[in-house]
């Protein structure tokens, strides 16, 4: 009797290459899916910057009255529009093995594809979106410098930590049912401990704490460098309070590429019990 060897990143990632045109069906077929039946169609995907824009123009007239330092509009716009890049493919990454339960019991192919489709059909949505936020980024007061160049790092990174934690819930969930609710309420609540909707020189002493949150230095860098023109390689400090160390990079990089690899490994070694488990 001979024992299966578990299968080697590389060889995960050469399984998904070799899917790539079954990933880009699958890609379309969701994303054609996800509107279809939608009365508002593709406006969906432009509705969310406009409403993420008057949710953030609500915080900093609640804020201007309390006498509180308010945060920028652009900061809040691009960081609410990664928290929506995470939370929606979480929420069809985690779902996509039971969405497609058909094909996990029926038809051989590497079942990574399924999250991965799930992610990918999401960072359209985003993908939108991002442009809409490039167009009106000098009515928001955003500032582009060479500090943009950041930009691909910090995407990568979203794009790393999401797969990687989507690849661990989709696994999960076919096992546990009850993984999705769990999941809903993580996102729920997610939002208060992220600088989505503040930024760390308003948290005060807590600001060290939020940013242990892997996914807050990538938020909080994406406003640095995006909308504030800030190169994340220089400390900044606000009324004595750390606004950024750049440390906190490398910590959420070294989560994102860990979570990644642990996430493909994990799913890897686990999609041969998908079909005994439904």
């Amino acid at each position: 009797m001979t024992t299966r060897r578990a299968d080697g990143v590389a060889t995960i990632v050469r399984d998904l290459w070799t899917s790539r045109e079954l990933i880009d069906q699958l890609v379309r077929r969701d994303v054609r899916l996800r509107y279809r039946q939608a009365i508002m169609g593709f406006a969906w995907a432009l509705l969310m910057p406009a409403l993420t824009i008057a949710a953030g123009l609500v915080i900093k007239g609640a804020l201007a009255r309390g006498g509180g330092e308010t945060p920028s509009l652009a900061g809040i716009a691009l960081k609410s529009w990664a928290w929506a890049f995470f939370a929606g493919a979480m929420n069809f990454a985690t779902m996509s093995l039971l969405s497609n339960i058909s094909l996990v019991t029926k038809i051989w192919f590497p079942r990574e594809v399924l999250p991965v489709s799930a992610v990918l059909a999401q960072c359209v949505d985003s993908f939108v979106g991002l442009v809409i936020l490039a167009l009106i980024a000098p009515l928001l007061g955003m500032t582009l410098g060479w500090s943009i160049l950041w930009l691909p790092v910090l995407l990568l990174l979203l794009l790393s930590f999401t797969t990687g934690l989507a690849f661990l819930f989709a696994c999960a969930n076919i096992f546990f049912r009850d993984v999705k609710y769990i999941l809903q309420v993580l996102l729920t609540f997610g939002i208060f401990f992220t600088p989505v909707l503040m930024e760390p020189s308003q948290m005060g002493r807590y600001a060290e704490l939020v940013m242990m949150n892997p996914l807050s230095p990538i938020l909080e860098g994406l406003r640095l460098a995006v909308t504030a023109g800030h190169n994340l390689l220089t400390p900044l400090d606000i009324a004595g309070v750390a606004a950024w160390r750049p440390w906190w990079l490398g910590y959420s990089a070294i989560w994102s590429f860990t979570l990644l690899w642990a996430g493909l490994r994990f799913f890897r070694g686990s999609a041969a019990r998908f079909a005994e488990a439904y």
